[in-house]
């Protein structure tokens, strides 16, 4: 396939950057979560719900980023998205209670969902095929920059300015991601092809997306494969300062190996497209999945925790992971053609949900050894690869 009429130079780099603002929101202020609790009188669980909150509010809202693009446009809903979430931060800067914070945490998760999901619709809007692929690829490896860099901005923010710090340069950032999009954000949606918000409507499609085997498959094992991975980073503080011994400056060391596999499973992803079949694909990410899955309870099972080694295993986990992600998640896409923005809305919802129930009930139950850690890693990693081989028995996973 070839790449459609209107995609701009540096389109992967605006989305990947539109992306990659929910994550680098929730990554940059783990290395505070100590001072948060002493300066607002609150404890650990109770500064771990900022996190539950944020990512609840984001998996509900996930459910409409997509449809309300599809009647009023990609461009139009990522700004007004943008806008908030500023405002969102800028509460969340002048919090003074626990409360306040679990407020202003939520009305960022209400925004921060709307660069992710539209992203991937626009993706689809403008690319086929192989292309698609190359892009979300693309898209992908400079989305795993967010993830690495946020909690090292974070840390150092915390050390020489306080906790309060991190969320001003949330309010800097997102102006200035607004800007660049009011510059060069393209709308790809033209208004013949928009789609109704009427009840009706909306509840057939969702309906015709949340009841498709192919659609719910590929979901689960995108956010099951995901959240293998991302129960490290929701347990980054209990995992690398309690049970690793790092200060508030060094959570490179899990985010390092995390950010180097995700960029070589992404390149590789990109390379592949149009060369090998998305099942090809998959499966080779899977392969270098369960060896690192098998490698990580192994090392935990005969050494106690220290590094490097209790951090290497994520690295070629994190590579297998980015690998099928792009993969996955076209196959998601794909049945809905007319409803791109809508299906991508549930595809988010489905995995922004499993990141909440991580952060609610699964990390903090794993998060008391790098053992249970380990095993929880395998245990979702089977899941999601149970989902991916029902995929493809059913016939559902295009050769």
């Amino acid at each position: 396939m070839t790449e459609k009429k209107g995609a701009p130079r540096g389109i992967a780099l605006l989305l990947a950057s539109l992306s990659a603002l929910g994550p680098f929101s929730i990554d940059t202020y783990l290395p505070s979560f100590h001072e948060i609790a002493e300066k607002l009188g609150a404890s650990q669980l109770e500064v771990q719900q900022t996190l539950s909150a944020y990512l609840l509010a984001f998996a509900v809202m996930t459910l409409w980023h997509g449809a309300i693009s599809d009647r009023f446009g990609r461009r139009r809903v990522i700004l007004a998205a943008l806008a908030l979430f500023g405002i969102a931060s800028a509460g969340c800067t002048v919090a003074t209670s626990i409360e306040q914070l679990w407020f202003w945490r939520a009305m960022q998760g209400v925004t921060a969902g709307a660069g992710i999901v539209i992203s991937r619709a626009i993706v689809r809007d403008l690319f086929d095929g192989a292309e698609a692929q190359r892009l979300m690829a693309q898209i992908t490896m400079m989305f795993a920059l967010a993830p690495a860099v946020a909690p090292l901005i974070g840390g150092w923010l915390q050390t020489f300015f306080g906790w309060r710090s991190v969320f001003a340069f949330l309010v800097l950032l997102t102006a200035g991601l607004g800007l660049a999009c009011w510059k060069l954000l393209p709308e790809t949606l033209p208004p013949e092809k928009r789609q109704s918000l009427k009840p009706s409507y909306l509840g057939r499609t969702y309906w015709k997306v949340l009841s498709s085997g192919r659609f719910l498959l590929a979901c689960v094992a995108v956010s099951a494969n995901f959240l293998g991975f991302f129960i490290y980073v929701l347990s980054a503080p209990v995992f690398l300062m309690t049970h690793l011994g790092v200060p508030e400056t060094g959570f490179l060391w899990l985010f390092g190996p995390a950010m180097c596999g995700m960029v070589a499973g992404s390149w590789l992803s990109s390379r592949l497209a149009g060369k090998r079949s998305l099942e090809w694909t998959i499966t080779l990410g899977y392969g270098l999945m369960l060896g690192a899955a098998t490698i990580n309870v192994g090392l935990n099972l005969a050494l106690p925790p220290g590094l490097p080694w209790s951090v290497m295993p994520l690295l070629l986990y994190t590579t297998g992971m980015s690998l099928t992600m792009p993969c996955l998640t076209i196959l998601a896409l794909d049945p809905f053609p007319e409803q791109r923005g809508l299906a991508a809305s549930c595809q988010t919802f489905f995995q922004s949900s499993s990141n909440s129930l991580g952060a609610a009930l699964i990390a903090p139950a794993l998060w008391g050894s790098t053992l249970t850690l380990a095993l929880g890693m395998a245990g979702l990693l089977v899941l999601g690869g149970l989902a991916a081989l029902a995929h493809r028995r059913s016939g559902l996973l295009p050769r």
